[in-house]
């Protein structure tokens, strides 16, 4: 892993200042998400853990409770047990972006800009399953030393969708190219797929076994529960400011601060907004919204089984997913509509148009349950680079990144946390490799035209989509 080189892009006007001879990184903005993180509320309250408060000192300091802040505190216990670690979060473990995905981890190749989820080639596809599925066994070791329900973190694999003859090819491409890699797969018919999903919309379907389906905030909320023996977690705490010090930094909050040896930023896009890549981290959001809990007669209108996970055949389609009562309920979760926002928020306006649009997906599917109440509507934040790598190692001296996932966040963020920690204690593993490889990410456009060319490339692949 590069440790002499601090990551290009940092700086910028109104993000990095001077104390004196001690650079300081003020966050340009705190995080902000709309609409509730649904698999936190299906879940039992908890009490929170305490923000905060009064000036502490630590080896190590951790920025971001999501998977690649919790697995950067798990590996760093496991490589230097006494080390002092501090992990901050800026909302409650559970509700921000790690809360608000689909909860696939998935060990395939599943590269969102691809027409079939295939990467560039057949050897870089089985570097990344060996990385996926390290990422997968490190959680599956985390859920049995930290007694996380096991019904958070099942193995039930997954499906490609496809409601077009088109997706349907895709879906054939796709298995042909999983043969060749030696993986196992199982095209679905269409009589096939309404027996496990109960809807007659899909035309064929490719299940592939290794994908692990998460209560997304159920793991995360374990994680932290099982750490917070060994780590001092302090959550409602965002951080405002990293000052350098002689030896390490001072990442303060508006009523504390962490004197660490090092500093691990764990806070995916959020990295932008403290002055590093910036220019070149592309901020897309995901809508998304669950039911109310199905009741027994929709439940028999539905039919099919009581747990699915589909994710669409076309990457721009629409992800549909049924749980049931270990992980929240017996509930239907439609996940679709990109929209690039460099600002980091979104608008009434928008969420009311992914409303509208996911109901029409959901009704359009299950045309049996049509008009079934959306208990929950949100919004989730990815972070992308233009050529598809993340920020992960050295970007200052000790201070390290586990940021910029490319959608992928379960899977890719427990990677770079691990490689963050390892990287800062100087081990060296095929994890550090992997990552050491991937250049910088690549500089955008000028941001207004990044804007504009993004969100209409959206629009064309989410209309090209439509159906899947």
């Amino acid at each position: 892993m590069p440790s002499t080189d601090a990551l290009p892009g940092a700086g910028g006007a109104g993000q990095v200042a001077r104390a004196g001879s001690a650079p300081v990184h003020r966050a340009a903005r705190l995080p902000e998400l709309d609409g509730p993180a649904a698999w936190d509320a299906i879940l039992a309250p908890r009490v929170p853990m305490p923000p905060l408060e009064g000036r502490h000192a630590a080896d190590f300091a951790i920025i971001g409770g999501g998977f690649a802040g919790l697995s950067a505190a798990r590996r760093l216990l496991q490589l230097a047990p006494r080390v002092r670690v501090a992990l901050l979060d800026a909302g409650q473990i559970g509700q921000g972006s790690a809360g608000r995905n689909s909860g696939f981890m998935i060990d395939l190749p599943h590269e969102l800009t691809s027409e079939d989820y295939a990467g560039a080639s057949s050897d870089s596809d089985r570097r990344l399953i060996a990385m996926n599925r390290h990422a997968i066994a490190f959680g599956a070791e985390a859920v049995g030393e930290y007694g996380i329900a096991p019904g958070y973190f099942r193995g039930d694999g997954k499906i490609n969708g496809a409601a077009s003859e088109a997706a349907h090819k895709r879906n054939v491409a796709y298995a042909a190219h999983l043969a060749a890699l030696g993986e196992t797969c199982e095209i679905l018919d269409a009589a096939e797929m309404r027996r496990v999903t109960g809807s007659p919309h899909y035309r064929s379907g490719l299940f592939t076994p290794g994908t692990v389906m998460l209560q997304p905030a159920g793991y995360v909320r374990g994680m932290a529960l099982g750490l917070s023996s060994r780590v001092a977690i302090h959550e409602n705490s965002p951080v405002r400011e990293l000052v350098r010090l002689d030896h390490g930094w001072s990442v303060r909050t508006a009523r504390g601060q962490v004197d660490a040896g090092a500093v691990i930023m764990a806070n995916n896009g959020q990295l932008e907004s403290f002055g590093f890549a910036r220019g070149r981290l592309m901020h897309i959001f995901l809508f998304a919204c669950m039911t109310a809990e199905l009741p027994p007669e929709a439940l028999a209108r539905l039919g099919g089984a009581d747990r699915w996970g589909i994710t669409p055949s076309d990457p721009m389609g629409t992800t549909m997913r049924r749980i049931s009562a270990e992980q929240g309920g017996n509930r239907i979760v439609t996940r679709t509509v990109a929209k690039m926002l460099p600002g980091m928020r979104t608008t009434r306006g928008q969420m009311d148009r992914a409303r509208a649009v996911m109901r029409e997906k959901f009704d359009t599917r299950f045309p049996q349950l049509a008009g079934m109440p959306m208990q929950y509507a949100w919004a989730g934040h990815l972070c992308l680079s233009r050529n598809n790598v993340a920020v992960t190692g050295r970007i200052d001296r000790n201070l390290y990144a586990a940021c910029v996932c490319n959608g992928l966040g379960t899977t890719r963020s427990t990677l770079t946390g691990i490689a963050a920690a390892e990287t800062a204690l100087g081990h060296q593993t095929e994890v550090t490799r992997f990552f050491a490889a991937e250049p910088p990410p690549a500089k955008l456009p000028p941001a207004a035209l990044a804007k504009l060319g993004a969100n209409l490339f959206l629009r064309w692949k989410e209309w090209r989509a439509h159906n899947e």
